[in-house]
C-alpha cells in the first residue's frame, strides 16, 4: 500500500513538471525571424568559338557545360548520342583534332580553337564516308544508338593503326615499324571503349575489317 502511495505521488510530480515546462516555452517570447543571407551568383557565360565541322559557332556558355550538350542542345546536332553521362559507354564520341573523345566528359570551353567533328561531318556532301559505307554492308548495327560513336571511334581508331600506334594486345610491338595486323583481336581491344547493348559486335568488326583491307 505504502509502495503504490509513493508511485502515485512519483506520477503526480512528473506530470506538474511537464505541464510547468509547457506552460513556461509558451510565454516565452518568440524569437526574431533571420534575414536569408544573399547569394551571390556566378557568371552567367563564357564567349567560346567552336569549330564544329568545319563551321564556327559563336557561343556564350557556363563553364560547366559540355561539348556534347553544345552540340546537341544549343547546335541541334543529335547524332552524338548521351548514353550513360559517365564516359563509359561510348555513344558520344567525336573526333577532336582527329582523336576521339568522349564528349559528355569534355568541357566546351576547353576546345576553343580545335576541329571538332561530329558524325554529321564525316559525309562529303552525299557520299558517306567509308566507314558509313562499311557498316551499312556488314550490317554493323541494330538500334542504331550507339552506330554514331562507334563509326566516328572507328575513323579514329584506323588512323591510330596507321600511325603505328600499338594497343595492349598487338604482338609486334617491338618491331613498330612492321604494319601493325588488324585481327579480330585488335579490333575488339580498340573498339571496346564502345559499347553496343544490342550485341552487334561481329558486324562492327566486319565493317572494320573491310575498311582497313582497301586502305
Amino acid at each position: 500500500m505504502i509502495n503504490r502511495l509513493k508511485r502515485r505521488k512519483f506520477g503526480q510530480l512528473m506530470f506538474l513538471s511537464t505541464l510547468i515546462t509547457m506552460v513556461s516555452d509558451r510565454l516565452k517570447p518568440a524569437k526574431a525571424q533571420q534575414p536569408t543571407p544573399e547569394v551571390s551568383l556566378p557568371a552567367q557565360g563564357a564567349e567560346v568559338v567552336l569549330n564544329i565541322n568545319g563551321t564556327e559557332h559563336n557561343l556564350t556558355i557556363e563553364p560547366r557545360v559540355t561539348i556534347l550538350d553544345v552540340l546537341r542542345e544549343r547546335i541541334g546536332l543529335t547524332g552524338s548520342k548521351k548514353g550513360c553521362n559517365h564516359g563509359q559507354c561510348g555513344a558520344c564520341t567525336v573526333l577532336v583534332d582527329g582523336r576521339r573523345i568522349n564528349s559528355c566528359l569534355a568541357l566546351a570551353v576547353q576546345y576553343e580553337g580545335a576541329e571538332i567533328t561530329t558524325i554529321e561531318g564525316l559525309a562529303s556532301g552525299e557520299e558517306l564516308h567509308p566507314v558509313q559505307t562499311a557498316f551499312i554492308n556488314n550490317e554493323g548495327f541494330q538500334c542504331g544508338y550507339c552506330t554514331s560513336g562507334q563509326i566516328c571511334s572507328a575513323v579514329a581508331m584506323l588512323d591510330e593503326v596507321a600511325a603505328g600506334d600499338a594497343s595492349i594486345v598487338t604482338e609486334n610491338i617491338i618491331d613498330l615499324d612492321t604494319p601493325l595486323e588488324l585481327t579480330d583481336m585488335e579490333i575488339r581491344e580498340r573498339m571496346s571503349g564502345n559499347l553496343c547493348r544490342c550485341g552487334a559486335y561481329p558486324g562492327i568488326v566486319a565493317a572494320v575489317k573491310e575498311v582497313a583491307s582497301s586502305e
